[in-house]
């Protein structure tokens, strides 16, 4: 197996860390600069037609892309190690963080990024004003995490999962456009020290 990649995007670390935590030491990583427009080549749009990482090439040469679909195919591959539930309430449940985590901030912080950094201005419009609407929304959602994190040990409960790995990715990220935990968010900094210990973070 192969996974087209690229180390810096937000996206790709996830699988990465996903991979780590599920001690997976198959997958061949492909390198892809994203900013030199390699994955805008037409031999990658044929492996991925919207052209973005990661892209995951089986050995029978099937290819799967969007991250979260990446870490499924591997959750029912090796189910051993699981990090998206057991019993249907808590696979629910950490599918609905999930998704909280991926719509209400790594999607904001890609957006702002990509709207006020201009690093894709070659080949996208950037609109300044939605990016920094964008980290406002980022932002705020930061706070409920905090908020989640007084009650649980994780992002969905009592067990890491890759609710935990999508909010940690994005923390990170979200320095880019200069959004950082604040001083008063104490849970979700006690949290982040807790993940940060973890071997797939340096995955």
């Amino acid at each position: 197996m192969k996974l087209y990649e690229t180390s810096t995007a937000p996206n790709a670390r996830r699988v990465r860390m996903f991979l780590a935590e599920k001690g997976v030491q198959t997958v061949e990583m492909v390198q892809m600069d994203i900013q030199k427009g390699e994955n805008r080549s037409s031999d990658f749009q044929r492996k991925n037609p919207l052209m973005k990482v990661p892209v995951l090439e089986l050995d029978d040469g099937t290819f799967l892309s969007e991250s979260v679909a990446i870490c499924r195919y591997f959750e029912a591959s090796y189910p051993d190690k699981p990090l998206m539930g057991t019993s249907p309430l808590e696979q629910a449940t950490i599918e609905m963080w999930q998704r909280r985590c991926e719509i209400y901030f790594m999607h904001l912080v890609g957006m702002s990024f990509q709207h006020t950094t201009g690093y894709f201005s070659d080949r996208m419009n950037p609109i300044p004003e939605w990016g920094v609407e964008c980290g406002k929304g980022a932002e705020k959602f930061m706070g409920v995490l905090n908020q989640q994190l007084s009650d649980f040990e994780y992002v969905a409960g009592d067990t890491f999962s890759i609710a935990d790995i999508t909010a940690y990715v994005t923390v990170d990220f979200a320095r880019v456009i200069k959004l950082r935990m604040k001083d008063e968010q104490t849970h979700l900094k006690r949290w982040y020290d807790q993940i940060s210990l973890r071997d797939c973070v340096r995955a």
